[in-house]
């Protein structure tokens, strides 16, 4: 009887083992690590869709420098009632956009504030302290692979960070690895890939700490979910078999002891 329940408890041990401390907790050397404090501003990029709209103490003085608004009517309304909608700016391949009255406008590779600093000083020539209001419209990240809520999320606040995105997928499951991040960016027009180690806190001082519209973030699976997938899909029926085989066998050995 021993010489059965030993590979059966050795089994169930290789199903149910933990992964160790190493491999699941974030920032493990936070304490050693120099954080570096630097301030990250989104910058503008092509496909970007931009919300401007400029404004005064002289309304009338700054229609020119705005877009009309579309109105947008709800079929399901039988009375034909709809909403005003701001029509958007949307960054060609050459990275400007077509401003009302200014004309062409170079935006891509540029801040807000180096946009809103420079359409105030356009148009201060025509409007007394013009105001300029921008933010970008469809700034969004995907997460995808081992974490709890795999998808694109839209930001609203455009700026997010590596570790908040993740939070909003559910932050990951143990069979997503940790030390091994995927982060896909495209910069003037090439993807570039970096892998982060989420167990270092020194990834806190790394450019991908912050990401930028549009990165993509991939979580691999670890060791762990490979062997359970190769298992196959009935692996929570093999682990209650087991325990369920363990439970019968130490009845079987007490019962024999009496």
């Amino acid at each position: 009887m021993k010489k059965i329940i030993i590979p059966v408890i050795f089994s169930g041990l290789l199903l149910t083992s933990c992964a160790s401390r190493e491999k699941i907790a974030y920032y493990q050397n936070i304490d050693q690590t120099e954080i570096v404090n630097k301030k990250f501003e989104t910058k503008i990029k092509n496909d970007d869709l931009l919300m401007i709209i400029v404004s005064a103490q002289d309304p009338v003085a700054v229609q020119p420098f705005n877009l009309m608004s579309n109105l947008t009517v709800d079929p399901t309304n039988q009375a034909g009632g709809g909403q005003m909608q701001q029509q958007l700016y949307l960054v060609d391949d050459k990275g400007f956009i077509d401003f009302p009255t200014l004309g062409k406008i170079e935006v891509a590779n540029k801040t807000k504030a180096q946009i809103v600093d420079d359409l105030q000083k356009r148009i201060s020539k025509y409007v007394i302290n013009p105001i300029i209001n921008l933010r970008i419209m469809n700034f969004k990240v995907t997460v995808q692979g081992e974490v709890k809520m795999p998808g694109m999320h839209k930001i609203n606040s455009e700026r997010i960070t590596l570790m908040e995105a993740i939070t909003l997928s559910g932050d990951l499951t143990n069979y997503g690895k940790r030390d091994n991040i995927l982060v896909l960016r495209e910069e003037n027009g090439e993807i570039k890939s970096h892998r982060v180690d989420l167990t270092k806190a020194d990834f806190i001082n790394s450019d991908f700490y912050y990401l930028k519209q549009n990165d993509v973030v991939y979580v691999e699976p670890n060791k762990v979910a490979v062997n359970s997938s190769a298992v196959g899909p009935n692996v929570s029926i093999y682990m209650t078999a087991i325990s369920l085989l363990l439970t019968t066998t130490a009845l079987i050995l007490t019962n024999t002891k009496k």
